[in-house]
């Protein structure tokens, strides 16, 4: 059955709300027992994206969406918020941590003189810390609100940026191999190069 509406979105909302109210196994599931789906279907992304195979990856942010709206279902039927909410505070979130294009009380006009990429960067990430109340000098904080779960390699590039923020010195390789790995991230940053990116590319190269 394809779908029969102008606004795919809203159609997908709705069968999702059916699913939910009429599927055995939907009814059951909880944002927790969904976790691993998530997890598993943001990876799968990532090949997509990693092979360039666009009609994957067009599969694959399809099966993002689902666990997103899936989401946004189940806290809808808890009372809880809705995909509209989720919507309006993103967008809102946008607005707000890009000054250079909407000024910095979220109107219409952004500032004439566009920055550059790491000048943007550098002011989202003020912004950030700001709305979460973190010091940008506090070393402490450099691990904050970053999910244990990430990559390592990736939980070790945003410490260091965070870091660099505020002014500490870059790691330096020790005889240690976490402290070898953690001056390559390092390397990486100085150089522009994304080591959870590289290192995916480098094991694709392998016969």
């Amino acid at each position: 059955m394809e779908p029969t509406t102008e606004d795919p979105l809203a159609e997908f909302v709705a069968v999702m709300r059916r699913l939910r109210a009429e599927c055995p196994w939907k009814k059951e599931q909880t944002h927790r027992s969904l976790a691993r789906y998530l997890l598993e279907e943001t990876h799968e992304t990532l090949e997509a994206i990693d092979t360039g195979d666009v009609a994957h990856l067009r599969e694959e942010l399809g099966d993002l969406l689902l666990q997103v709206v899936f989401h946004a279902v189940i806290a809808e039927q808890a009372g809880e918020f809705d995909l509209d909410d989720v919507a309006r505070d993103i967008t809102a979130k946008m607005i707000r941590r890009n000054p250079h294009v909407y000024g910095p009380d979220g109107g219409a006009a952004g500032s004439a003189d566009a920055p550059d990429a790491a000048t943007v960067t550098e002011v989202w990430e003020s912004i950030k810390a700001t709305e979460k109340g973190r010091g940008r000098r506090d070393h402490p904080d450099a691990v904050l609100d970053l999910p244990p779960t990430l990559p390592a390699l990736l939980y070790a590039d945003k410490v260091l940026n965070r870091l660099e923020r505020a002014g500490a010195a870059p790691p330096t390789a020790g005889d240690d191999l976490g402290d070898r790995l953690l001056a390559l991230v390092a390397e990486g940053r100085r150089t522009g190069i994304d080591p959870e990116q590289a290192l995916r590319d480098a094991v694709r190269r392998l016969p």
